[in-house]
């Protein structure tokens, strides 16, 4: 699932502890080699890597995570983030093996164009470490009910939960509400029925198809809020339900969110993530000049334990990490449209306001905690810390 649009994919997130969720560790780019390429629709395909012995810790990861990748196209840097399919996958020992990604062919989308044909066995690639709060670590899943609603390629990071979800309790359920435009568009379709097959008590699957008549009405066409409201109301009601993952565009996410707000529904019982913003990843650093006697905001970036000093034009209006780039060209971002979080700093001295925000839970704010990608400073001195 792409995090962000040709990314949430949507698809990020001091770390959220609620529910248990991981701690975000500072992303890392590693080069890995592709072990398989498998095709999941007509313009959509799962991509397998292989994780050395030695990478086993970087690449550790929860349910629901991504991860970004990294190449060169048409002499560009590109980057695009992606949710993991699969289950995590441990050796004897407990080191993961293997991360899988889903990528459908965005329209226009270069990297993902290219993903369909470039990406073969052996191909090796940067992938970063995996990222993300999308993820829930109930300690006792024992009769817990789960929810995940998704649109296209939103199935990914749900495919891993769902697996998880059910594996770890026998008396744990899934449900997926999941809408496509036809069969033909649906990722995962026939891991979907073995899923099925494995727990066909305790995995309900509700197929919503927007260009293809079925047998119930309710499940034909696009979800509006009156066909949710009618989808809550008869085959999934809330009261029912102790946790909900939502994935797919901002427009189907804010919907659900709205509704199950009315319908009493509390917000710390629902997560989200986007695949979508309508903005343009961030291919690298946009060159900016400072003139001579023009006014300056001095911006101190500490990575690694390397603390770098940039001066910014007060008219460039740049963002902090637009800034950091020009004399960190290794500071980690992947979408650069406020959804995966991968650029996520605190800001140790002066302020910022930002313009976007899809990554942060409120006492990740409440700590200092900003997106750079987003964050333009309104301080005369601004330092931020990528290490805390």
């Amino acid at each position: 699932m792409s995090l962000f649009a040709s990314p949430a994919p949507a698809s990020a997130p001091a770390p959220v502890e609620r529910h248990g969720s991981a701690p975000r560790s500072r992303a890392r780019f590693h080069t890995l080699a592709v072990e398989e390429v498998r095709p999941l629709t007509d313009d959509a395909i799962e991509v397998t890597f292989t994780v050395p012995p030695e990478l086993a810790d970087e690449y550790d990861h929860l349910p629901g995570q991504y991860v970004a990748l990294r190449t060169e196209l048409d002499g560009h840097e590109v980057r695009r983030s992606y949710s993991l399919c699969r289950a995590p996958e441990h050796r004897a020992d407990g080191r993961p093996t293997r991360l899988s990604v889903g990528i459908k062919r965005d329209e226009g989308g270069a990297f993902s164009t290219w993903a369909q044909t470039g990406l073969r066995p052996g191909f090796e690639i940067d992938v970063m470490s995996p990222q993300g709060t999308f993820t829930s670590l109930l300690d006792d899943l024992d009769h817990r009910h789960v929810v995940g609603i998704a649109a296209g390629s939103g199935i990914t990071p749900l495919m891993a939960l769902a697996n998880t979800v059910l594996r770890r309790s026998d008396t744990s359920r899934f449900t997926l509400l999941y809408t496509n435009r036809s069969t033909l568009d649906v990722m995962f379709l026939e891991d979907l029925a073995d899923l099925k097959d494995r727990y066909p008590t305790r995995l309900t699957l509700h197929h919503v198809l927007s260009r293809e008549q079925r047998t119930a009405p309710v499940l034909s066409g696009r979800i509006d809020e009156e066909k949710l409201r009618l989808i809550l109301g008869t085959l999934i009601p809330p009261a029912d339900v102790d946790e909900w993952f939502l994935c797919g565009p901002l427009a189907l996410v804010d919907l659900c969110r709205e509704v199950l707000d009315d319908l009493g529904v509390s917000r710390e019982h629902i997560r989200f993530e986007l695949f979508t913003t309508g903005e343009e990843p961030l291919r690298a650093a946009r060159p900016v000049q400072v003139q001579a006697g023009e006014k300056t905001v001095q911006i101190e970036v500490t990575l690694d334990g390397v603390s770098s000093t940039v001066q910014s034009p007060v008219a460039a209006h740049e963002s902090v990490l637009n800034a950091a780039l020009r004399v960190r060209p290794d500071a980690p971002f992947a979408c650069a449209g406020g959804v995966c979080g991968t650029c996520r700093a605190r800001v140790i001295e002066g302020s910022v306001t930002m313009t976007e925000n899809y990554a942060l839970e409120p006492d990740e704010l409440e700590r200092g905690f900003v997106l750079t990608c987003q964050s333009h400073p309104t301080s005369d001195r601004l330092v931020v810390d990528y290490d805390v």
